[in-house]
């Protein structure tokens, strides 16, 4: 460090103020905290939302219907321009029609040893849209038997309610597997009998569900009222709880599964909060900076006189500008990796709890943090440059 260095440090250190430095430093560090927590809690919630691995196979398939009232009962099917209006929609991936069986069906065990009749009606639906994977899940006429896929919800009536009413034996799924029925097709031209077996259970559809070759053969063969229009669809969303999804079946007195978009409102007050932290980080960064800069020009100011005799004397003021910025600089380089590590380490502890629960998000900070943090840099030094230069004129601009 050469003799004016030395000089220049013993004034400014003169007029700086402890307490202006502490104040100045402990604002910018609170607002630093704040805008990157802001950035970083916005990146959680993204990541919780549309991350494939938090996407949910059950929530994330909504099967809709028309809301029934006294106003439409007996039209509450879904026209083509409801359907393609829906396809249209920003939150829906994909779509697919539920297609209800036509034909008067029952169903009933091929065994005297497990007695069991009931009528029964099927749908059918795009192979996309199932979330059961078996082998089994195709027909044709020479097939040896009829696939069918049950929601766990009526195994569950079975056991827990139906099978003490008639005095049966409580199932398993892999012995309902094992279990071969009887399917009952009637039509104008009699009874027609097939085999059916349970191949897999569902919870995202609430029907019995056949295969859609099954579906077509049975409505041209036995059904009535072939031009009847869907009375239910399913989608694929990202986000069930979307506000914007829940105000459209609100809308098209449409409803689904209300247990998958309760949340919508949760979310509206989460998305407040969220803007919020992003409004109070900004604001508070804004307020630290102000102080900064008033710091940076006091601290000049009082020192305003040495620093004049010193250019008087021939010092140069491109030389005294860059010690000046040495001065105030470096501080705000530590003040901002201090605030990257804290929030670093709340990320991770955020992380370890949510993995206990099968919840994931990054153990480490999102980039959009690290560019925020880079470029409030870049904000902080242009804000000391012209706070500097704004005393210390380069020659030719006095």
């Amino acid at each position: 460090m050469d003799g004016l260095d030395i000089l220049l440090k013993k004034i400014i250190r003169s007029g700086t103020g402890r307490k202006r430095f502490f104040m100045a430093v402990t604002g910018l560090s609170v607002a630093m905290l704040l805008i990157l927590a802001a950035v970083q809690i916005q990146a959680n919630y993204n990541d919780l939302l549309h991350s494939k691995s938090n996407q949910d196979s059950i929530a994330n398939f909504l099967v809709l219907n028309k809301i029934i009232n006294d106003r439409n009962l007996g039209a509450t099917a879904l026209t083509d321009n409801d359907i393609n209006d829906l396809k249209k929609q920003v939150f829906v991936e994909s779509v697919g029609l539920l297609t209800p069986s036509r034909f008067k069906a029952s169903i009933q065990s091929a065994s005297d040893r497990f007695p069991f009749f009931t009528d029964i009606a099927f749908e059918s639906v795009p192979n996309d849209f199932i979330d059961v994977t078996s082998k089994d899940w195709k027909w044709d006429e020479n097939a040896r038997f009829v696939p069918i896929i049950a929601p766990n919800m009526f195994l569950d009536f079975y056991n827990f309610q139906f099978s003490f009413s008639q005095n049966l034996p409580q199932l398993t799924h892999e012995v309902v597997k094992m279990i071969v029925f009887k399917i009952n097709m009637y039509g104008p031209t009699g009874l027609i009998s097939f085999n059916g077996r349970v191949v897999g259970f569902s919870d995202r559809i609430s029907s019995l569900l056949v295969p859609q070759e099954f579906m077509n053969f049975g409505n041209t063969q036995f059904g009535k009222n072939q031009d009847i229009k869907p009375s239910r669809v399913i989608i694929r969303t990202k986000d069930p709880g979307n506000p914007a999804l829940v105000n459209y079946l609100k809308e098209k007195g449409m409803t689904t599964d209300a247990d998958k978009t309760r949340f919508s409102r949760y979310r509206q007050v989460v998305d407040i909060v969220v803007n919020i932290s992003w409004i109070t980080g900004a604001v508070m960064l804004i307020f630290a900076l102000l102080i900064f800069t008033l710091f940076i020009q006091l601290t000049i100011a009082s020192c305003k006189e040495e620093i004049f005799l010193l250019i008087t004397l021939g010092a140069s003021p491109k030389q005294l500008q860059r010690f000046l910025m040495r001065q105030f600089f470096p501080i705000n380089i530590l003040i901002i990796s201090a605030s990257l590590l804290i929030i670093a380490g709340i990320q991770y502890y955020i992380y370890s709890s949510l993995v206990k629960q099968n919840i994931s998000v990054d153990p480490f900070p999102s980039y959009m943090t690290l560019l925020t943090a880079i470029g409030v840099l870049m904000i902080i030094w242009q804000v000391n440059r012209v706070s500097v230069r704004k005393y210390i004129s380069l020659p030719g601009k006095n």
